[in-house]
């Protein structure tokens, strides 16, 4: 597999696939579409699924089909396409585990503060992705990098994914990006969880996917090196965070919008 570049001045790489591993079928599917677009049209492109989603809303929302299973499917995923594997970890001991298949460990936001779960991640010498948690400002996340630092691990990345808005509602505040840059680690917007409606009184997450395109060429615009979007052939019937998945099928024309935006800047 072709090593992942995250560096390009002139462009934007991007982490995608749906929320979680559902099942084999639809994670190749996702993964295979997104490759072909991303080869088609030059984007560095990593495919993002958990094997696991400990932070949900209600006891009976889906967190997948067990560890092992879901990360056996990563596995096949990544050797058969030759794509980068980012998933997230929740507690340290996950962290060689899932060291074993992902290129890209991520730190999921409510966890971002975690030390010791920053510690176990770093020393795997992975590239850590940490989010910006929904109630911490960009100057803290500095804080955050450097416990990855400490441990001789360079490879970080972090990701503003919005801030909490209310109780039901988060805004992205763009200038926590550039914020953010100064630090010298690669800058992520996370499109779609940033536009998450959380804590609704079904017990399952809200969100607004008509606007995304307006929030990706917003983050292109102040310069993020990568985008996350999280997407599905079936974002309705997704069994988790559907509610603000971008469908697979309009990946492509987005891309090519930003793209187009990109050399315009």
């Amino acid at each position: 597999m072709k090593s992942f570049v995250i560096n390009q001045p002139d462009s934007f790489f991007l982490i995608a696939g749906p929320c979680v591993v559902e099942n084999e079928e639809i994670t190749f599917a996702t993964a295979s579409k997104l490759k072909l677009i991303c080869d088609k049209l030059a984007i560095p492109f990593i495919f993002k699924a958990s094997y696991r989603k400990a932070n949900r809303s209600s006891i009976n929302s889906f967190t997948g089909l067990g560890d092992i299973e879901a990360i056996q499917i990563l596995k096949k995923v990544k050797s058969e396409l030759g794509v980068a594997i980012c998933t997230d970890i929740h507690l340290p001991e996950e962290a060689e585990m899932a060291a074993e298949v992902a290129d890209i460990l991520q730190i999921p936001a409510f966890l971002c503060r975690q030390t010791d779960l920053l510690i176990a991640a770093a020393k795997t010498g992975k590239y850590i992705n940490i989010k910006k948690g929904q109630f911490l400002s960009p100057e803290a996340m500095k804080f955050a990098a450097q416990k990855v630092v400490n441990e001789g691990n360079n490879n970080v990345m972090l990701t503003e994914r919005g801030t909490t808005f209310g109780y039901q509602d988060l805004v992205i505040d763009f200038r926590s990006i550039p914020k953010m840059k100064e630090f010298g680690y690669p800058v992520i917007l996370d499109v779609t969880h940033s536009l998450q409606q959380p804590n609704q009184n079904s017990g399952v997450t809200g969100g607004q996917p008509e606007m995304i395109e307006y929030m990706a060429k917003a983050g292109i615009a102040v310069g993020v090196d990568g985008l996350f979007i999280e997407t599905h052939p079936d974002p309705k019937n997704a069994k988790s965070d559907g509610a603000n998945m971008l469908k697979l099928d309009l990946v492509e024309n987005l891309l090519e919008k930003l793209i187009r935006l990109k050399k315009s800047l």
